[in-house]
């Protein structure tokens, strides 16, 4: 038998549905592989093995029984740590949670559960989502399973590195400035941001709330559409939430075509900085579009080059309200606690020990640029630029269908290499976050290795808000172009564990 750690989400699916093989043993063959692997990449902080287990059966026991399966029963799933999962520890990367059981589920986290996916436990990520390659977590930083001395990216490279390591098949990342797309690109796998407000953010420890997004992480772009359609969709506990019906994105996945569509070409995301080979990679793929039939246009968007700034005046704005529900008095860690120090003192003490240092830094600059006569010079100019930005994109849309660039301006970057120098750790966002900051949907899908290192290269493809589907669609016909071109899946030229 093939290695069921091997097949895309949509072929597992369908042996189990086919009863070729069981959701049992798929999920044995996925623990297994965890149990082989995962202390060297580090991929998850938990793993619920008899849940896994507890699910895979039931799966097993629908089928025997005739009843319908969804189109990703019993396949296994990497849950980023930011969702909470009722009975199971989440920590969102931080100290200051550890060892919090939820007593509910995300929504996202239930229509996993109600689509019969297998959930496997949940992965590591940067405190709170705040950072750019998961070195930023209370328990040790993630490798990536291309070079386990380089970083998986962040701040979900635990399920950006769980599906290429083989250990799940799928996985739920989260896209604040560039969170799934950026482990993505650094990892060759496919990260998807849907439309903000396509996928429901109950139950998703909040960062920022006008950016945070749910979306797939997965190995082929179907696997991502089957698992985008499976968690998208309004929901009223969220008052973000869209009220709208969600795009067939899996259509478009399964018949994807550029011929005639126009795509734009960002003349801003290039230029210092840029890893030649990423750009060449980049450039090389646009000419594959122009190959299948696209229609090429350059198009300037003057205000994305203000997006970094604006993005870490308004997200760290709306961490530090966010964050301040951590005050020690309803969960989480709790110091000092011994009858000798007020609430207030408590409080400060527990979020001095429970924060790191990135958090912390953020939570300050949020504050400072919320605070009294800073307010309009900071958090209100950088909300004005978010306005210039989305208009840069309204005017781009009226030219083009999508939107490319890089996903990241370099390759995956050594472990540690930028640990002391925020600024660089920022820069890592610089083509993703202006999607973030408009609310469109974007996508990263794999390109090819650069030359200069053999490292994955990602193609981000942008689409106006609701018009996920043409993530889908660009980035199907550009996955089967490339492995026709390569021969082979890139994932398949990464060194094995």
């Amino acid at each position: 038998m093939a290695d069921l750690t091997r097949l895309t989400a949509a072929e597992t699916a369908e042996r189990i549905a086919s009863g070729a093989v069981s959701a049992v043993e798929v999920t044995e063959a996925h623990l297994a592989r965890i149990d082989a692997v995962d202390e060297k990449v580090h991929a998850f902080l938990h793993v619920d093995r008899e849940g896994a287990l507890a699910k895979a059966r039931e799966v097993d026991g629908k089928r025997a029984r005739g009843e319908q399966l969804g189109p990703l029963a019993g396949v296994p799933l990497a849950l980023k740590d930011i969702f909470t999962t009722e009975g199971v520890p989440t920590t969102a990367g931080s100290k200051i949670l550890e060892g919090w059981i939820p007593p509910y589920d995300a929504t996202v986290t239930r229509r996993l559960k109600e689509a019969d996916v297998v959930i496997l436990g949940k992965t590591n990520m940067d405190e709170f989502a705040m950072g750019s390659s998961t070195e930023n977590s209370a328990y040790g930083p993630t490798g990536n399973p291309w070079d386990l001395t380089r970083v998986p990216g962040g701040s979900g490279g635990g399920s950006s590195a769980a599906i290429t390591a083989y250990e799940a098949a799928l996985a739920i990342g989260t896209d604040t400035g560039g969170s799934i797309r950026q482990p993505a690109a650094v990892t060759g796998t496919v990260g998807v941001k849907p439309t903000y407000g396509g996928v429901s953010r109950y139950g998703m420890v909040a960062f920022s709330s006008s950016l945070d997004q749910a979306g797939p992480c997965a190995r082929t772009v179907l696997d991502a559409a089957l698992l985008h359609s499976v968690i998208a969709g309004h929901d009223e506990l969220d008052s973000t939430s869209i009220d709208r019906p969600v795009p067939d994105v899996v259509a478009a996945a399964r018949n994807g075509s550029v011929d005639g569509l126009r795509v734009g070409v960002v003349t801003e995301f290039r230029g210092e900085g840029y890893q030649a080979g990423v750009l060449q990679r980049v450039d090389e793929t646009v000419e594959l579009l122009r190959e299948l039939g696209a229609e090429i246009v350059e198009v300037s968007c003057p205000s994305f080059t203000k997006a970094l700034a604006a993005y870490y005046l308004i997200a760290p704005s709306e961490c530090s309200s966010n964050l301040a529900r951590f005050d020690a008095m309803r969960y989480g860690l709790r110091v000092g606690d011994d009858g000798a120090h007020s609430a207030e003192e408590v409080t400060a003490l527990t979020r001095a020990e429970g924060f790191g240092d990135e958090v912390k830094r953020r939570i300050m600059l949020g504050t400072y640029a919320l605070s009294s006569g800073y307010y309009d010079a900071y958090y209100g100019s950088a909300q004005k630029v978010r306005t210039l930005i989305t208009r840069d994109f309204e005017r781009a849309f009226s030219q083009v269908d999508v939107l490319v660039s890089p996903t990241t301006p370099t390759t995956a970057f050594p472990l540690g290499e930028r640990a002391d120098d925020p600024m660089a750790m920022y820069l890592a966002d610089l083509c993703t976050i202006p999607a973030n900051l408009a609310g469109n949907a974007a996508m990263s899908v794999p390109c090819g290795l650069a030359p200069e290192d053999g490292l994955p290269v990602g193609l981000q493809i942008i689409a106006p808000a609701m018009a996920d589907d043409r993530l889908y669609r660009v980035g199907a016909a550009l996955e089967a172009a490339h492995q026709a071109r390569w021969g082979h899946p890139l994932l398949e030229e990464a060194p094995s564990l």
